[in-house]
């Protein structure tokens, strides 16, 4: 565990913080001594466990909070909620987000499946992020996490996908803009295959997805927290509207 202490004093909610990639996340911030909310859709035993690790491992204090993360109020709540339990909000990772299993082809694509992705994938991150600009003072962070699918789409069946992702990018750029003179900063963090649960390494398309990376492998969760760390730190004070590829090479 690192000792640097970069964050120490600040707060941060991670959605999607139960498992995977953004329990990675929280734990990451936690070991620079941010305090942590944890926003979760339904998994209440794997959220709270997940918490309650980071917060015997880190000393910080961690909490679970339940949300919708597609739903505009569920999300504003949890953001408020999460603000009031750790006395103040620094830091938002727009992590949550899902994807088509089935990668449907357009003229097959489920209509009420399409809406829920761009509900978690993208409106989710932009209520959130204006729920959080109500919290965050200057030096304040909002990290989204895009996907490398949001530049490079590598084959069929990831329209609707592809789409939510590239308009977190439009987004990042945006609020980047807005918030800017406020002195909070708007970045992506956009990964490639990441070995988790929703997509694991030795998963039934995984030898295709190791193949479009020079490394021929998936990243690790620990990867991408690292990415997100250092838009969250005091390192990144002047970059904003940025978008970080950590996809191994992918859309080089």
């Amino acid at each position: 565990m690192s000792n640097h202490g970069e964050l120490n004093g600040r707060a941060a909610l991670v959605t999607g913080g139960g498992r995977g990639i953004g329990a990675a996340i929280a734990l990451r911030l936690a070991e620079e001594g941010a305090d942590v909310a944890l926003g979760y859709h339904s998994n209440s035993v794997s959220a709270e466990e997940t918490a309650r690790s980071i917060g015997t491992a880190t000393g910080r204090r961690v909490v679970a909070i339940q949300g919708d993360a597609g739903d505009p109020a569920a999300v504003a709540a949890v953001v408020d909620r999460s603000a009031e339990l750790l006395g103040r909000l620094d830091i938002l990772v727009n992590n949550a987000g899902i994807l088509d299993p089935e990668l449907a082809m357009i003229d097959e694509l489920d209509p009420e499946l399409a809406n829920r992705i761009i509900d978690v994938n993208v409106r989710g991150p932009l209520f959130a992020a204006a729920a959080a600009a109500r919290h965050l003072g200057r030096g304040g962070r909002i990290i989204n996490i895009g996907s490398c699918v949001g530049d490079r789409v590598p084959g069929a069946g990831y329209t609707i996908y592809a789409t939510s992702k590239a308009a977190i990018t439009g987004m990042t750029k945006a609020l980047a803009r807005d918030l800017g003179p406020r002195g909070i900063t708007v970045n992506e963090v956009a990964p490639g295959a990441t070995n988790t649960s929703m997509n694991p390494e030795d998963g039934p398309n995984s030898a295709e997805q190791k193949a479009t990376s020079p490394f021929g492998r998936f990243a690790s969760p620990e990867e991408i927290a690292d990415a997100v760390l250092y838009f969250a730190s005091p390192r990144a004070a002047f970059t904003t509207g940025a978008r970080l590829g950590v996809d191994g090479g992918r859309n080089a």
